[in-house]
C-alpha cells in the first residue's frame, strides 16, 4: 500500500513538472497565450472571442438609444405598422 501511494505521488510530481516546464524553468516563464483574443492572425481579421465582442456590442448599443425619444419612436412605427 505505501508504495503504490509513493509511486502515485512520484508520478504525479513528475507530471506536474512536465506540464510546467516552461513556467518553472525558464526566466520570465508564463502560461501560453491560447486566447482567442491572443493570435495576431484572428485580430488582423477582427476576429474576438464571443465574450469580448458581446461586450463590445452592447457598449455601442448603448450608445445609440435616446430614450428620452423612444416612446415616440415606438408609436410612429406602431403608426406605421
Amino acid at each position: 500500500m505505501f508504495y503504490t501511494l509513493l509511486i502515485t505521488l512520484l508520478i504525479v510530481l513528475l507530471s506536474v513538472l512536465l506540464l510546467g516546464f516552461r513556467i518553472f524553468f525558464i526566466k520570465s516563464g508564463k502560461f501560453p497565450n491560447i486566447h482567442i483574443g491572443g493570435s495576431k492572425a484572428l485580430q488582423q481579421r477582427g476576429i474576438g472571442c464571443a465574450t469580448t465582442q458581446d461586450k463590445e456590442a452592447q457598449r455601442n448599443f448603448h450608445k445609440g438609444i435616446d430614450v428620452s425619444n423612444l416612446l415616440t419612436e415606438i408609436s410612429e412605427q406602431l403608426k406605421n405598422e
